[in-house]
């Protein structure tokens, strides 16, 4: 870990962004967009049916790219072209700061994708092949496209200029993180760690996947995470930090955080994210599910199942939405609980068996509801003077 990298502020001189679009005269519409694929996905047979079929399956991607961008709105216009002119769905945010994709397609498409976006100058020797991260999917995966200019690239609540990516903490690949975290719990069942190992992810993500001996923070957003660390600023004190995230992105901003409050020995962090991980671990000290922000809700590299069914206790992890359409919580209920109509996140919902409530515009009305009024937004850590010494 010693030997390790902090990139330490990619930055480019602001090249002029290209416009160029990928030829796709050679490129059947079928080929382009996967419509059979489309049809075919049903539940997770699709697969299975794609290759008997000799059909090819389409994956998502996910990526991105600190970098200094002069004109945002010019990008953002130039990536929603490509994005339609590939027929690719998905969300991606564009910042002075950079970009940051989730982009789904078929696997002619994303291959296109990422050979236009690693020839676009603005990216030029910053963004490179293995900084995509690509799992089986296709467009289907989101509902449409979207493709916008914020602030930040990753919502987490403070301003750029004041902590910068250019800040972050010491990168390791998957193998040196791997080292560190089996060195971590050999030490930490005996006491004897000074490490801490951080899940910075939201507690629905961990909740069905993490890193054996994690500490995965009880906060419903990152935008909570700087506050989180405010208010647990001595369990990190003098410690050394391993921490992990989905793809990586949000290590980058939470690890300069952490950081800024100067009370750690060292800050580390996945490089690739738990994406990367699993793709050289699949068996390795990660369990469970990895949550994804689309239509999927999971993606899986093992076959433990950490979590539990929110009304019978089994072992359940396969997330949906609860049943009243007023709340997006997301809630863990088993073939069996539903069948008996336990379809709600918690009893307020499944109880009053709300309706869709909608303003005077039209939009739906988001009202709180038990899951989201009994956690906190700075969660209050009942830590052990033992877990502080071991960094559990």
């Amino acid at each position: 870990a010693g030997s390790a990298a902090r990139p330490g502020g990619r930055s480019c001189s602001n090249p002029e962004i290209s416009w160029a679009l990928p030829d796709t005269s050679h490129v059947s519409h079928d080929d382009l967009t996967s419509i059979i694929l489309f049809f075919l996905n049903i539940l997770f047979l699709f697969a299975y049916l794609c290759h008997a079929m000799g059909s090819q399956v389409g994956e998502v991607l996910l990526y991105y790219c600190y970098c200094e961008v002069k004109d945002p709105e010019k990008l953002c216009a130039w990536q929603k072209a490509l994005c339609q002119h590939l027929h690719l769905t998905g969300k991606v945010r564009v910042a002075s700061e950079g970009i940051n994709g989730t982009v789904g397609g078929s696997k002619v498409a994303t291959s296109l994708y990422i050979k236009v976006m690693l020839s676009q100058p603005l990216f030029k020797n910053i963004l490179c092949q293995e900084d995509f991260k690509s799992s089986a999917g296709g467009a289907h995966c989101f509902p449409d496209l979207r493709v916008g200019v914020f602030k930040e690239i990753v919502p987490m609540g403070i301003d750029p200029k004041i902590v910068s990516y250019k800040e972050t903490g010491i990168h390791l690949s998957p193998q040196e993180f791997h080292r560190e975290v089996e060195q971590y719990l050999s030490q930490a069942s005996q006491g004897q760690s000074d490490t801490i190992l951080l899940d910075c992810r939201n507690f629905y993500e961990s909740k069905i996947g993490h890193f054996q001996g994690c500490l995965a923070p009880d906060i419903r957003k990152f935008s909570y995470f700087p506050s989180y660390v405010d208010e647990n600023l001595e369990l990190f004190k003098d410690k050394r930090v391993l921490m992990y995230c989905t793809g990586g992105i949000r290590c980058e901003r939470g690890s300069a955080y952490l950081r800024s409050k100067a009370v750690c020995r060292e800050v580390y962090q996945l490089k690739g994210g738990i994406h990367k991980y699993l793709e050289e671990f699949p068996d390795g000290f990660y369990r469970g599910k990895l949550f994804v922000f689309d239509d999927r809700y999971a993606i899986c590299s093992n076959e433990d199942i950490i979590s539990a069914c929110r009304y019978c206790g089994v072992l359940w992890d396969q997330y949906k939405l609860c049943s009243s359409q007023h709340c997006r919580q997301l809630v863990l209920t088993c073939p069996s609980c539903c069948n008996k109509g336990l379809t709600a996140c918690c009893p307020v919902c499944q109880e009053k068996e709300l309706k869709v409530t909608a303003r005077a515009s039209g939009q739906t009305l988001k009202e709180e509801c038990e899951c989201t009024r009994r956690r906190p937004r700075v969660p209050i850590e009942n830590v052990s003077p033992r877990m502080l010494d071991t960094g559990k």
